[in-house]
């Protein structure tokens, strides 16, 4: 594929798959913006194989075997693409050039596959560390990619990008906890539905929702640690990806924001950003940049204590 064709891939799926990450994503450099995209392609793409999914969307319920199967493919082409002899599809013409001209690591990659293998087994997680691991497999690990595209090197800043990807899937969690559970997925730790009087069948049951929520809440509050932490690593990124990683920042957690004050009825509909509220938080994270790029590159950071960390 010419790199014009990539580009086209790569901006088509981010506009179908992601509406919000495509917002922030067009305040990229015009090359950044274009890895950026690439790499989030392969990303919803493998995504897509093991959910049945085409751009998120759909539902297409795979057998045991076909999972294990798409996984195990998705295993072989991601190790091809590295290996600079990627498949006729165009999500690993993107990896194998994204991988190439930043230097990703195919042990990251694999980490995405890890946590899709998770969700292969209909793993349970335990404790909220569990489910924290399974966050950083699904999106911290990308968050890490994310940054090695935008230049970043240094182990502390990788680990802030780590921490804005726990943070998006912990998100993602407390959004779809209804959807998931459909599908028989559950990702809050089962101690707390256990201390709550909860079992994995009453998510769904309105006398329950009350109860739901208020786990929902306190999961959105370890996210908001991770986004606090976050926060500390856009200093550390040129200016354009430091506008867009806070856009991408202030809109994912504006999600959050939604849940919290929707109460009961957060799961009635998907809670999302609208078009004018991102345009206003576009103008935030621009000054949020800024600051951090004037100022805050000379404070000193505070400690990652009592975060999670699993990076190598």
């Amino acid at each position: 594929m010419t790199k014009q064709d990539l580009a086209n891939y790569g901006q088509s799926t981010i506009n179908a798959g992601s509406k919000s990450f495509a917002k922030a994503a067009m305040l990229f450099d015009r090359e950044t913006g274009h890895s950026v995209k690439l790499l989030y392609a392969w990303c919803r793409h493998c995504d897509d194989e093991i959910d049945g999914q085409t751009l998120g969307r759909g539902l297409l319920i795979l057998s045991k075997t076909e999972q294990i199967q798409s996984l195990q493919s998705l295993e072989t082409q991601t190790a091809d693409a590295f290996a600079k002899n990627p498949c006729a599809h165009p999500a690993f013409s993107a990896l194998a050039y994204v991988a190439e001209k930043h230097n990703i690591s195919e042990h990251h990659a694999h980490e995405l596959l890890r946590g899709f293998a998770l969700d292969v087994a209909d793993s349970r997680f335990e404790t909220i560390d569990d489910t924290l691991n399974y966050c950083y497999h699904v999106a911290g690990v990308v968050g890490i990619m994310m940054a090695q595209i935008m230049g970043v090197t240094d182990k502390p800043t990788l680990l802030r990008a780590c921490d804005l990807g726990i943070a998006f899937q912990l998100t993602n969690i407390a959004r779809d906890v209804m959807d998931d559970i459909a599908i028989g997925r559950c990702y809050l730790p089962q101690q707390w539905l256990k201390t709550a009087g909860m079992n994995e069948s009453d998510i769904s049951l309105s006398e329950y929702r009350t109860v739901l929520h208020a786990l929902v809440q306190d999961l959105l509050k370890v996210a908001d640690n991770y986004y606090a932490s976050a926060h500390y690593g856009i200093a550390h990124l040129p200016m354009r990806s430091a506008w867009a990683i806070a856009s991408a920042l202030l809109i994912y957690r504006d999600i959050g924001v939604q849940i919290k004050t929707a109460t009961d009825n957060a799961w009635l509909t998907r809670a999302h950003t609208s078009k004018a509220k991102k345009i206003s938080l576009i103008g935030q994270g621009y000054l949020i940049a800024t600051q951090a790029k004037l100022l805050e590159r000379n404070r000193e950071e505070p400690p990652r204590i009592g975060l999670w960390t699993k990076m190598h």
